[in-house]
This record gives C-alpha cells, sequence and structure tokens, in this order.
C-alpha cells in the first residue's frame, strides 16, 4: 500500500502519531515497516473530498470510543486497527465499501509486519460494519460497532449535523429516493434487539440514539421535504 499524496495541509499531525503508536504497541516491540507512510495513504483516504460525514473527525469520534470500551474487547489493538480501516475506501455512489476496505486492511497489515490471524481479524471486524450486528460472543465486533454507532446518540444538534451531513454525501440521489433508502436503513437499525452490544455502550447511547432515529424517521414520513 503505497503513501498517496497528502492534500496541501498534510495529514493531521495527532492522528499521524496516534496512528504510529498503535502500529508500534500492536506489533509489540518487533520490528517493521515505518508505519508514517500506512497513516499518510489512510489519512489522505479519509480526507477526499466525497466524503461529509465519514471524514477524519468521524474517524478521530470513532477511535475514542474504541478507547473507551476498550476493556470489554479481546484484542484492542485489532479493534482499534480496524476502526482505521473500516471506512478507509468510502465511495457513497457504491455498496462495497466495506469489502473494499477489508481487502486493503489485507494488504496492507501483512506488509507491516502483523501476522495471518491479526489481519483476519481486522479485516473481519471491518467487514462487520457492513451491518452491525455482532454475534452475542463477538466482544471486538461489539467494540468497533458500538464505537461506529455511538453518533446516534448524540445531542439533538449533533444528530441533526450527522444526518444533515450524510445527506450532503448523497447529495447526487434525489429527495425521494434519498428519503426512501434512509428511512430503510433507520428501519433496520431500529429492528435490531439492541443497538450496542457492551454495557456500557447499551447503558449509555441505547435509549438516546433510539430516540433520535424515531424522530428522524417521523420527521421523514411526515415532511417530504426534511
Amino acid at each position: 500500500m503505497a503513501a498517496s499524496t497528502e492534500h496541501s495541509s498534510g495529514p493531521s499531525p495527532a492522528l499521524l502519531a496516534r496512528w504510529s503508536d498503535l502500529v508500534a504497541s500492536a506489533r509489540g516491540g518487533a520490528e517493521g515497516p515505518d508505519p508514517r507512510p500506512y497513516g499518510e495513504n489512510l489519512l489522505a483516504r479519509w480526507a477526499e473530498p466525497q466524503r461529509r460525514y465519514h471524514t477524519t473527525a468521524h474517524l478521530a469520534v470513532v477511535l475514542d470510543r474504541v478507547d473507551e470500551l476498550a476493556h470489554h474487547a479481546e484484542d484492542p489493538a485489532a479493534v482499534a486497527l480496524a476502526a482505521w480501516f473500516h471506512d478507509a475506501v468510502y465511495r457513497p455512489d457504491r455498496s462495497e465499501n466495506e469489502e473494499r476496505s477489508a481487502h486493503l486492511a489485507e494488504r496492507a497489515l501483512p506488509e507491516l509486519g502483523f501476522g495471518a490471524p491479526r489481519t483476519a481479524e481486522v479485516a473481519r471486524l471491518v467487514r462487520l460494519t457492513a451491518t452491525h450486528a455482532p454475534e452475542a460472543d463477538d466482544r471486538n465486533g461489539a467494540v468497533l460497532c458500538d464505537a461506529d454507532l455511538a453518533v446516534l446518540a448524540g445531542a439533538p444538534q449533533e444528530y441533526a449535523a450527522y444526518a444533515a451531513a450524510v445527506r450532503a454525501e448523497y447529495g447526487f440521489v434525489p429527495d425521494d429516493a434519498f428519503r426512501e433508502g434512509r428511512a430503510d436503513v433507520l428501519r433496520h437499525l431500529l429492528a435490531l434487539e439492541r443497538l450496542f452490544r457492551t454495557p456500557q455502550g447499551y447503558d449509555r447511547w441505547e435509549h438516546t440514539a433510539r430516540r433520535n432515529m424515531a424522530t428522524e424517521l417521523e420527521l421523514l414520513s411526515a415532511h417530504p421535504s426534511a
């Protein structure tokens, strides 16, 4: 995975340092290639112009939530690596983003010195974000999915900003088609027995997230211009 050309402002130094520290820790002191070019590549991907919600800001928030929930995971390093890759490939007009992001991890992690088991686990976790439905005993999956969905439990103004950013990413979709597709996504999530699978995530975010989504769904149904 060669490094992509950086944007003029360059990648976030804090996020780049966070990536390098994660790789060094996950390698357990073993020698390996310099992680910085890989981090630059990932951050360039997260800063692509078609993104409005799936940006470096989203990445940073998911990483923070993974840190908060890390004690629930069996392999916190694998979960954190998966957070970096989970939307690294993102085109809102395509449906295979999770699969392509997993393939990216499967190429990059062996180059960085990670073995097959850790690489396979990271790729599995990335693919899991397509459904956000980990099995009951999947502690790593529960942490990553909870971290990714935590945005649903924001304060009203935060949730409104999130919903607006999602709409902006799909600006090429006509209003009627977007409302129908967005409503389907909300219904799928609301139909899950639990949105949040870790005890901490469930206690902190479940009620608020369901209220936010139900409100958005009601607005989409009642106000065609919403």
